[in-house]
């Protein structure tokens, strides 16, 4: 990780960037932490950031549903929406945060199934141009936006977990 780090120093230094000298030498900064002070904002500023972020992706995901016989127009318009919903958070708590967050052991696995569900959901609707495969891989995100969402509130996926035992029990 020092190495990676000490290219990107050499990196700022060659586009003319300014570095500190002690950094360069000393390779205790991160490239995410470097990230992270290049987007200081105010407190009015993240959340002027997070309601137009949040707006726009709630907007889109509504608008989504104007296109919904559509599932190719669907799956682009409502995975937008999710994604500028999800970067909204990151003008709330900083983008390191964020990403500590997401990979925090408790979620990291809904974090993956979410990641790849969005990527699969753009995939299947931008090149595979299949219907039926873009409202199927529409429906996983869904899930894996819930259980996502759910990983954030203390004991949720559990109890959802339990409901959803207690309702699909086939013992009489």
């Amino acid at each position: 990780m020092d190495k990676m780090n000490h290219a990107f120093e050499r990196v700022k230094i060659l586009v003319g960037m300014e570095v500190d000298e002690e950094q360069l030498v000393e390779g205790n900064s991160s490239f995410i932490d470097d990230f992270n002070r290049q987007c200081a904002l105010s407190t009015k500023q993240r959340l002027y950031g997070f309601v137009t972020c949040f707006v726009a992706g709630l907007a889109c995901t509504l608008l989504s549903m104007l296109v919904f016989f559509n599932p190719i127009k669907f799956g682009i318009t409502f995975t937008f929406g999710n994604l500028l919903s999800l970067g909204s958070t990151a003008f709330l708590i900083g983008p390191k945060r964020q990403v500590t967050m997401m990979l925090d052991p408790v979620r990291i696995y809904a974090t993956a199934i979410y990641l790849a569900s969005i990527i699969i959901a753009l995939f299947c609707a931008l090149y595979v141009h299949n219907k039926f495969l873009t409202l199927f891989a529409i429906m996983l995100e869904f899930g894996a936006l819930v259980w996502y969402s759910l990983s954030y509130i203390p004991f949720a996926r559990s109890m959802v977990s339990k409901v959803m035992v207690a309702c699909f029990d086939t013992e009489w």
